[in-house]
């Protein structure tokens, strides 16, 4: 299957800007969705749910060898997490690639990842967390499009029916975004038109330095992040901000920063607090609480594709273009 090449003109602070990104193709029914566990553990049985709903949705399913198996904290060695995902990405009838689960491992395993196959033939590469570094990486290095969006446990308690795994659905279909929520008293209001990257803070700072680091120049980044010491997100903002992913942006989405930790004497702001502090002298749109995160309102985003953020006082929105 032919992959093609999405060119989209946009203006921006008056510049003329040309983004070349690789779209993968879109899914069709009878397309193949493989399912790997590159970084932790996870029960088989949580991926059940998850495999009848893509059966039902049309799609064929095949189920990876980490899937279920586990060498400690992660779903398998080192060597076996790596084969597992390099055999998906070197399938040409597997058309899209569903990240079982996150949690860590993936940076054990970057370097040593084969592209030379998925750069012929490009597919989706699906999930979140720890799946962050993927994004990243294939973003810098083969400017190809991805998707942030639920997992396989995410399908599980009815979860196969919300609006935030059904956004998974509609975006493999093609379908394009278009998100709204509510304001925020932290919020920054404008408007702007750009390629949007992001995920997990800590994977993004994890990144710098490397060429898994995302180039946030001119860019829409999203963060969110779970059970990080409060202390821990000013250390990754200062991290983002001395590297200079910030400055160079062109707007900012905040998700999700849940199940956060202090330390027995407080840090004394919370995660919003800390963001708007290091992101304040910058003139760009901010929006808080989006939809996006470990949670259940967590909405599929496409990486390397364009939106738009339009911040005002009424509404904040997201339009895929």
């Amino acid at each position: 299957m032919t992959h093609r090449i999405f060119i989209v003109e946009f203006r921006l602070q008056n510049e003329m800007l040309i983004c070349n990104m690789i779209i993968p193709p879109y899914l069709k029914k009878g397309d193949t969705i493989g399912i790997v566990c590159p970084a932790g553990f996870m029960e088989k049985s949580k991926v059940e749910t998850c495999i009848e709903t893509l059966k039902s949705w049309g799609y064929k399913v095949v189920i990876g060898k980490t899937v279920g198996n586990q060498f400690n904290y992660f779903s398998g060695s080192d060597k076996e997490r790596l084969t597992d995902l390099q055999t998906m990405l070197d399938d040409k009838n597997i058309n899209a690639i569903l990240c079982g689960r996150g949690g860590y491992g993936l940076s054990r395993i970057i370097d040593s990842i084969d592209f030379r196959a998925f750069k012929k033939n490009p597919k989706w590469l699906i999930g979140y967390s720890d799946i962050t570094l993927l994004h990243s990486h294939i973003n810098n290095q083969l400017k190809t499009a991805t998707i942030h969006s639920p997992m396989a446990a995410a399908f599980n308690d009815d979860g196969y029916k919300n609006e935030f795994v059904l956004s998974l659905q509609k975006a493999i279909k093609g379908n394009k975004a278009n998100y709204s929520c509510n304001t925020n008293s932290f919020n920054k209001t404008g408007k702007t038109t750009a390629e949007l990257v992001g995920g997990n803070l800590c994977m993004i700072a994890h990144a710098v330095g490397t060429k898994s680091y995302y180039n946030t120049k001119n860019k829409i980044l999203f963060i969110e992040d779970i059970g990080e010491y409060i202390y821990n997100i000013d250390r990754m903002l200062i991290q983002l901000k001395r590297s200079g992913l910030l400055e160079n942006l062109v707007g900012l989405i905040v998700g999700g920063f849940t199940d956060l930790k202090d330390t027995t004497t407080p840090f004394g702001k919370s995660a919003y607090e800390i963001i708007k502090e290091h992101t304040n002298e910058y003139n760009y749109p901010v929006c808080y609480n989006f939809p996006v995160g470990h949670q259940t309102k967590n909405l599929a985003l496409k990486i390397g594709v364009q939106y738009t953020l339009n911040v005002d006082a009424k509404k904040v929105s997201l339009k895929e273009l």
